[in-house]
């Protein structure tokens, strides 16, 4: 039975690896947001919640970086300025479509009770992470350089 789990571990390791690092991610993510929701900043103004929404993307993103880097797709790349860049830029589309994603049913259709916005943000957090997956394989972190 162990060798069959580590066969199989062996023969999808960077997709593993990926979903355990996409939930970590999407864990400082959601512990940033709500630490910053519930404490200093208020979800139910439109400009705090974006500001959260930013400081946690940022905080996710970086700790994003660094372990898809090591763990995931196991990076030799030397020029890691490029590839920061490369990572930080490609999440930007995915923290647009999150931005918007709470902004229209956050804002405007005015779901905003803290178990809503929880709510969203999950639903949020699961597209970006497979869009991230997506952007990562194709754009970042791609084999043969």
């Amino acid at each position: 039975m162990i060798k069959k789990c580590f066969s199989l571990y062996k023969k999808y390791e960077e997709v593993v690896n990926y979903l355990i690092v996409g939930g970590l991610t999407t864990l400082v993510n959601l512990v940033s947001k709500w630490l910053l929701l519930f404490t200093i900043l208020d979800a139910e103004n439109p400009i705090q919640l974006q500001i959260a929404i930013l400081i946690s993307w940022v905080c996710a993103v970086s700790f994003a970086y660094v372990t898809n880097r090591i763990y995931v797709f196991k990076s030799k790349n030397k020029n890691i300025f490029k590839e920061i860049v490369q990572f930080f830029a490609s999440r930007i589309v995915t923290l647009v479509i999150e931005m918007g994603i709470m902004w229209f049913f956050v804002t405007l259709l005015r779901l905003n009770t803290k178990t809503w916005v929880m709510i969203f943000t999950i639903m949020a957090q699961i597209l970006i992470m497979i869009l991230n997956y997506v952007f990562s394989k194709i754009f970042v972190f791609k084999k043969g350089k």
